[in-house]
C-alpha cells in the first residue's frame, strides 16, 4: 500500500491590471497622435519634394542633390560616432558584469549553500530531537491525565 500524499491546492488570485492614470493615458493618446500625424506630414513633405524636384529644371535638382549627398555624409559620420560610444558602452558594461557581477554572483551562492547546510544540520540535530521530546511529554501528559493525576 502506497500512500500518496496531495497538497491542497489553493485557488489562483485574480490579478486586476494595475490601475492607469488618466492623465498618463491621455499624455500616450497625444503622443501617438502626434507621431502619427508628423508620420503623415514627412511623408507629405517628401512626395512635395519629388514632384517639386521633377517639375524644376536640372541645375537646381543638382543642387539639391549635392545638398542631400553633403547632408547624408554627416549623417553617416554622425551615427560612426554614435556607433563608437555604443561599442564602447557595451565594452564597458561587459567588463562590469564579469569583474564586478560575477563575483558577488558566486559569494552569494556560496552562502546561500552555507546557509543551507546549516538549516540540515539545525533541523537534524536540534529541532527534531526537541519536536521527539515534546510528543513524549504530551503523550505523558495524557497518560497521566488517563490515569486521573492532576498536574500543576
Amino acid at each position: 500500500m502506497q500512500s500518496t500524499n496531495t497538497l491542497p491546492t489553493l485557488p489562483v488570485p485574480e490579478q486586476s491590471p494595475p490601475p492607469v492614470d488618466p492623465a498618463i493615458e491621455r499624455e500616450r493618446r497625444n503622443m501617438a497622435i502626434g507621431l502619427t500625424l508628423g508620420g503623415v506630414l514627412l511623408l507629405a513633405f517628401i512626395i512635395l519634394s519629388i514632384v517639386f524636384l521633377m517639375t524644376t529644371d536640372e541645375t537646381n535638382t543638382s543642387k539639391i542633390r549635392d545638398i542631400f549627398i553633403i547632408f547624408m555624409a554627416l549623417e553617416s559620420l554622425v551615427i560612426g560616432v554614435a556607433l563608437t560610444v555604443l561599442i564602447v558602452q557595451v565594452s564597458s558594461l561587459v567588463n562590469l558584469l564579469q569583474n564586478e557581477v560575477r563575483p558577488m554572483l558566486e559569494a552569494t551562492n556560496e552562502t546561500i549553500n552555507s546557509l543551507r547546510g546549516t538549516t540540515a544540520f539545525l533541523s537534524e540535530n536540534m529541532v527534531e530531537p526537541v519536536i521527539k521530546l515534546n510528543s513524549y511529554l504530551a503523550g505523558l501528559k495524557r497518560l497521566l491525565d488517563m490515569i486521573g493525576i492532576k498536574q500543576k
